[in-house]
């Protein structure tokens, strides 16, 4: 164990360099968490996180993993298991969305790339986490939220259906995984932004999305991403003891 981390439950941001998932690092580290500040390719904004939280008097460390692949995963995992203390959370908060276009316009690559990440990537890692929290691996349980998005429900169409069916897989994975290991200690919930004032719409191809879309939002707003934090932490916290299987929208009204 390295001399920065104490000794507290380790919660694992995946995405945690920006937006949301910067926000969700943040928060969860002025509530106690140790926080691992995942990352695909920006250190330095992961760093940045880090510091920030340091600065405040809480616990962080920068893990490098691309959650499309396994490999890069299982090191993630294994660099959290040696170097901070036992594991309690995860938010799988990483993902991607591409350019605006019709199903009729999608190529294999773009929707493999969207899948890899968003689903396969997100299952793989609560796959990892489960196997370290699950009393029947000999865990002493913990948390999973899963980020997923109001476009499951709306569809997105004419912008991204990929996005949206992604999305929509989350919704399902996340029940059925909360019923799975209901009896192992281990709680599963989802969160369902809506439209977020963050980069990923820069991301996109689409950096004023969000203040384009107001009038679609009946609070006509934007929201914020400590707003998602809030309830993503809320949902790690003992005072969601009794929710799992439970998929919450903060989207605003959509």
């Amino acid at each position: 164990m390295t001399d920065s981390i104490t000794p507290s439950s380790t919660l694992l941001v995946t995405g945690g360099s920006r937006g949301i998932g910067a926000a969700t690092a943040r928060l969860a580290a002025a509530r106690g968490w140790t926080v691992a500040v995942n990352y695909a390719r920006d250190a330095a904004a992961a760093q940045a996180v880090v510091d920030e939280i340091q600065r405040a008097g809480g616990q962080a460390l920068a893990v490098q993993a691309d959650v499309a692949d396994e490999a890069q995963v299982l090191a993630m995992f294994q660099r959290i298991d040696t170097e901070m203390p036992r594991l309690g959370g995860l938010v799988n908060n990483a993902g991607v969305v591409d350019l605006q276009a019709r199903v009729d316009e999608m190529s294999v690559e773009r929707l493999q790339r969207m899948f890899a990440i968003n689903v396969i990537g997100s299952m793989v890692c609560a796959r990892e986490a489960v196997r370290r929290l699950s009393t029947r691996h000999g865990g002493a349980g913990g948390v999973i939220v899963n980020l997923s998005s109001v476009a499951a429900k709306l569809g997105s169409p004419g912008l991204y259906v990929d996005y949206a069916a992604s999305k929509g897989a989350i919704d399902t994975f996340t029940v059925g995984l909360a019923r799975e290991v209901a009896t192992e200690g281990v709680r599963v919930n989802g969160v369902r932004p809506g439209i977020v004032d963050t980069e990923i719409h820069a991301s996109g191809g689409q950096a004023d999305r969000a203040q384009k879309s107001l009038a679609m939002i009946p609070m006509a707003r934007v929201g914020r991403a400590d707003e998602i934090a809030k309830s993503i932490v809320w949902l790690l916290s003992e005072e969601a003891s009794y929710a799992t299987g439970t998929i919450i929208d903060i989207s605003g009204g959509r």
